[in-house]
């Protein structure tokens, strides 16, 4: 066993790059002829049943009010009522024949599988699900003294997906309908205090990944990696060491620093765009799938650049990063910023 390892080992790789380079060609020019088509024979929504968990805010809310304005049938799922209740109340206005509202904690299997069932039984059909349920912790991997504090982060970011995904199926089978998965490029970034979050995001691609492999074209499966988008977490909003939630716009500004935040309407009509044409990844902005590059290629350098920018000396609070000395001092926030992060009116729930 040994022998035939070490043969495959000098063998493989030349053979395997010698393939890739006869291939990718090919590979390309198809691509191109069909990413072409799919802008002329974009999926038309209208009429059709869409289910957002996590619309009553950020990139779920717009998300909701994009696939009103092009007519579709919206099922908004989250946790707090009330601002769900004001979603729907807009996404009507906007041109979407029929909302319904459920408050649903993805995180509890028994109200994934009331969402799906009571959005069946309504509509009689689905056709899109959304996934975009989230909660964004933000310490270093040390700093909490309960680190089971940590676990809703995998209950609400993956199990919250897998759970609505595995009842809506069945239902999305007979539709040949969609899943869009919000992803994050936080999953290939390695931006400190954000372990757990990434490890999420990296867990919820990599899973929805192999299900393109197990349902083959029964059902496509977009998957968004937004970079920096306007929504609660680019406000300040965050899951503390203690497992509270909280606003701390100084540390959204430890994070963020001078990178620009695109504002969540452009964000929202570029995957509902991506998810139309059925393209299987959307980064948005764009511009971010150029840090996926960085970390196959360099890495050390990526790593490197994270820690200097974002860790601050030792024994200095994370507010004395170089990434917020660089924010204060050149101004920029008012500029590459969206107004709402600049005095954001957020609820702590």
């Amino acid at each position: 066993m040994d022998l035939i390892n070490q043969f495959l080992n000098i063998v493989v790789p030349p053979i395997a790059i010698t393939f890739l380079l006869f291939i990718l060609p090919p590979y390309w020019f198809s691509k191109f002829l069909t990413s072409t088509l799919s802008y002329i024979f974009t999926e038309n929504v209208a009429g059709k049943v869409v289910i957002i968990a996590g619309a009553s805010s950020g990139i779920g809310e717009h998300l909701a009010y994009e696939y009103a304005q092009r007519g579709a049938c919206l099922a908004l799922a989250a946790r707090r009522k009330n601002s769900l209740r004001e979603v729907g109340e807009r996404a009507l206005q906007l041109g979407s024949p029929d909302v319904l509202v459920f408050p649903t904690d993805v995180s509890k299997v028994e109200d994934c599988k009331r969402l799906i069932d009571e959005t069946i039984n309504h509509f009689g059909q689905l056709d899109h699900l959304v996934n975009d349920a989230g909660v964004t912790p933000l310490c270093m991997f040390e700093e909490p003294t309960d680190v089971t504090r940590m676990a809703p982060v995998m209950d609400t970011n993956f199990w919250g997906y897998v759970y609505t995904t595995r009842f809506a199926i069945p239902h999305l089978r007979r539709s040949r309908g969609k899943i869009i998965v919000i992803g994050s490029s936080a999953s290939w970034l390695y931006a400190p205090r954000l372990s757990f979050y990434s490890a999420s995001k990296a867990a919820v691609i990599t899973f929805f990944e192999t299900l393109r492999v197990e349902l083959g074209s029964d059902i496509g499966i977009p998957i968004v990696n937004p970079g920096l988008i306007e929504s609660e977490m680019t406000k300040g909003k965050f899951l503390n060491k203690d497992g509270r939630m909280v606003v701390d716009q100084d540390m959204r500004d430890v994070e963020l620093s001078i990178v620009p935040v695109e504002r969540v309407e452009r964000g929202a009509k570029a995957i509902v765009n991506g998810a139309c044409r059925g393209d299987k990844y959307i980064t948005e902005p764009s511009w971010f799938r150029t840090t996926f590059f960085w970390r196959v290629f360099c890495p050390e350098i990526l790593e490197w650049l994270n820690r200097v920018f974002l860790i601050p000396p030792p024994g200095a609070p994370p507010t004395e990063a170089l990434s917020k000395k660089i924010l204060d001092l050149t101004g920029l926030k008012k500029y590459i910023y969206p107004r709402s992060l600049l005095s954001p009116q957020i609820k702590v729930d």
